[in-house]
């Protein structure tokens, strides 16, 4: 059975930075894509980044400014969060995709956490 659980939401002022974790059991994520995805009140769950074994992908809203990592020995994704805006305020989740290809749309994915919660905020 797949777990993914995220870690290291919280409130951060605008300017300030984060760094969520999605540690995952029930499969090695060296062998699977995996991403980050965002669902902000009243708005569709949508794509923020991904990697894989060819490279990582950023939606265009968060290029340059989000960092998308995993570190295999600890079966663990991370997504750096710096220069965060008002905008940047969502439940973050991470997923996990057996098929491994590129794709931005949730559909694609195939495990879920259960999110963690950012708000960029004064």
């Amino acid at each position: 059975q797949v777990q993914l659980v995220e870690s290291g939401g919280g409130l951060v002022q605008p300017g300030g930075s984060l760094r969520l974790s999605c540690a995952a059991s029930g499969r090695t994520i060296s062998s699977y894509g995996m991403a980050w995805f965002r669902q902000a009140p009243g708005k569709e769950r949508e794509f923020v980044a991904q990697i894989r074994w060819s490279g990582v992908y950023y939606a265009d809203s968060v290029k340059g400014r989000f960092t998308i990592s995993k570190d295999n020995t600890k079966n663990t994704m991370y997504l750096q969060m710096n220069t965060l805006k008002p905008e940047d305020t969502a439940v973050y989740y991470c997923a996990l995709q057996e098929a491994g290809v590129l794709a931005r749309s949730p559909g694609a994915y195939d495990y879920w956490g259960q999110g963690t919660e950012v708000t960029v905020s004064s």
